[in-house]
């Protein structure tokens, strides 16, 4: 599109400008090009959120991110056999690291096999996250900036808690688990879920499915994951929150696009991105807005090709699921659930049996 328009005429750009829908050629509409037709533009900054985390960027001077290697560390562990435990361990094991599990009421070790720096993976349910962090030991209180924290997938949208308690910030890992399987234990090894399709206008390679990490832990947490065969992008905190937040507007799209259907067989994220394209996008587009909005996050260009590639390639036994077991972390968020179609899918999937009839949604008044 970029030569496209470096070619074109004075005359033929005034005709765009005129008339632009009639110049689209319909049948070769890529999914941008349709949201932005459909969708209208809210504010962008309705709050200095944004401008307050460059600021901070700014103030630190950093213009690359400092790499870590890993070390042995500390996973914590709040249930027994929780996937992502296991995970994370299998994880160290293969990049000869002695990690250590420990309970949340535990006290810290003062080293792990003799590395007295070391992350703390927080690997605990999302809905156990708000208490533990509310009732650390004392030996915790110093070693916020070691915690590893996950979003996303098994580990749901946790930045409102995060937030609540002053952990959104530079310095504390973060970490995206859409880029892996996390297998029960004794089912196998995870498996990378990232893939190339294609390249940009810069000749460089489009990815999608990529794990992503942030904080003081992100080359720690790259390393690991690359020695088990998983790719792991890393980059700043305001980087890092765009990218969680495109994965989590798919997780909550593609779940509730495909759980409403009357199918004979369960509907999968790859059918969804199969059949059920322009809802989806319809639904993204409005969560993006309100995503700008409501939380100053604006998703990258492209977003729309990246999570349909993800769907159509990884998705084809991923059966869309909807509960009020993890309401709270997948739809329960404001920048979502305020959504007009989130909402009305929501009310269409609670007639279906998806939410027992007395469910109390957060936001049903804008429908």
């Amino acid at each position: 599109h970029n030569a496209t328009r470096k070619m074109m005429s004075p005359s033929l750009l005034l005709l765009l400008l005129i008339k632009p829908i009639q110049l689209v050629n319909p049948f070769n509409i890529n999914r941008t090009s349709i949201a932005s037709f459909k969708t209208k533009l809210s504010a962008t900054w309705s709050n200095g959120q944004a401008i307050k985390e460059y600021q901070d960027f700014l103030a630190s001077g950093k213009s690359e991110i400092d790499i870590l290697p890993d070390v042995n560390s500390v996973i914590v562990s709040s249930i027994d056999e929780y996937p992502l435990v296991s995970t994370l361990l299998r994880f160290g094991q293969k990049n000869r690291k002695n990690d250590v599990i420990i309970r949340p009421n535990e006290d810290l070790p003062a080293d792990v096999n003799g590395d007295t720096s070391f992350p703390i993976y927080i690997a605990v349910p999302p809905h156990h996250l708000g208490m533990i962090l509310d009732n650390l030991p004392e030996s915790w209180q110093s070693k916020f900036n070691d915690f590893v924290l996950f979003s996303d997938g098994i580990a749901g949208v946790v930045e409102p808690i995060l937030r609540k308690r002053g952990m959104c910030r530079e310095a504390i890992t973060q970490v995206d688990v859409h880029g892996f399987t996390i297998p029960s234990p004794g089912q196998g090894a995870p498996q990378d879920l990232s893939h190339k399709f294609g390249t940009d206008n810069q000749g460089q390679d489009k990815m999608t499915g990529e794990s992503s990490s942030c904080g003081k832990w992100a080359g720690a947490v790259q390393e690991r994951l690359y020695n088990n065969g998983i790719r792991c992008k890393t980059g700043f905190y305001r980087d890092w929150r765009r990218w969680m937040w495109e994965m989590a507007a798919y997780d909550a799209v593609f779940n509730l696009v495909g759980a409403v259907r009357d199918d004979e067989n369960p509907t999968t994220h790859k059918d969804v991105a199969l059949y059920y394209e322009e809802e989806a996008v319809d639904m993204l587009w409005q969560i993006n807005n309100n995503l700008r909005g409501r939380l100053a996050v604006t998703l990258i260009y492209g977003f729309e090709d990246r999570v349909f590639e993800y769907a159509e390639r990884n998705g084809g036994d991923w059966e869309c699921k909807v509960s009020g077991d993890n309401y709270s972390y997948q739809f329960g968020i404001d920048a979502i659930e305020a959504s007009e179609m989130v909402c009305n899918y929501l009310c269409l999937a609670q007639k279906k049996g998806h939410f027992s009839p007395d469910f109390q949604f957060k936001n049903l008044s804008v429908i």
